[in-house]
């Protein structure tokens, strides 16, 4: 199908970008990369009259040091972000989840902050984000403020972005020397994951001295496992230790039921995915 005809915006600041959203409210749409909007608006599901697209703000995209954490804006590219150094090093939970993202086209041209905003519950980055502890730097007519993972993601494809507000980077806590693994369970190549678990390791001769795990797809928005990671905290990194951390890997969630799994199924996805991907990254 065709889109409904809209007006298109091309802002090359910030500030830009936010008098557009302050003059059109409720009548426009912010475009990143483009690989969850545009399919939206070629069915007609959304008919914006103003799409105003962040691909010409260069101060939106590129990843840097910034002493305890590495900040990566909102409008860098996946392949960018899963071939950086300073990414792999320090946040190598987030290269690991960037891998497993759709396929190589979408990678090219899907954004960080855009997959993030879109806050599917489905989608790789949100549970590896939320491990992580980022913080989502949101810039608004005020002024920007910073807002902790723990509270990005609200529901449903909603997060705190404001209406009138532009998510502008993401900064992800330094982990440097943590083990790290992505464990992703589809049905067909590049589809969403049924229930993905993201999962990293700080471990000292062989001991667990802290773990963090999120999960991917096991209810509306993405989730923190704490029990498994209580579990695993000064525990030797062990199979039959992780394993029994593991089981309460669906503790607290409430997974949906739908063509591609029913709840108890996902719950059960969770314990295994949780028990390999933990594993995966203490070495064990």
């Amino acid at each position: 199908m065709i889109p409904a005809q809209f007006d298109y915006l091309a802002p090359t600041s910030v500030e830009e970008a936010l008098s557009a959203l302050a003059e059109h409210g409720d009548e426009a749409k912010i475009l990143a990369g483009g690989q969850s909007l545009l399919p939206v608006l070629r069915m007609r599901l959304n008919a914006p009259e103003f799409i105003i697209d962040l691909g010409r703000i260069d101060s939106l995209r590129g990843i840097r040091d910034d002493g305890d954490a590495v900040v990566i804006g909102a409008m860098t590219q996946h392949s960018v972000v899963a071939s950086d150094p300073l990414v792999a090093e320090h946040a190598a939970l987030i290269s690991k989840a960037v891998e497993h993202l759709a396929d190589a086209q979408i990678r090219h041209r899907g954004t960080f902050g855009g997959a993030l905003a879109h806050a599917d519950p489905a989608g790789d980055l949100g549970a590896p984000a939320l491990a992580l502890g980022a913080e989502f730097v949101i810039a608004g007519p005020s002024g920007s403020r910073t807002v902790a993972a723990d509270d990005f993601f609200v529901d449903l494809f909603e997060t705190a972005i404001g209406e009138d507000e532009i998510l502008t980077e993401v900064r992800v806590p330094k982990h440097t020397g943590w083990g790290a693994h992505y464990e992703k369970f589809v049905r067909v190549a590049h589809q969403w994951p049924i229930v993905a678990i993201a999962a990293t390791v700080k471990a000292d001769g062989g001991t667990i001295t802290e773990a963090r795990v999120g999960m991917t797809n096991m209810g509306s928005t993405p989730l923190r496992a704490r029990a498994v990671e209580d579990a695993l905290r000064g525990q030797l990194a062990t199979e039959d230790v992780v394993r029994a951390a593991a089981a309460h890997a669906a503790d607290g969630a409430n997974p949906p039921s739908d063509l591609n799994g029913d709840a108890d199924y996902r719950r059960h996805l969770a314990t295994v995915l949780t028990r390999r991907a933990v594993l995966a990254a203490a070495g064990a």
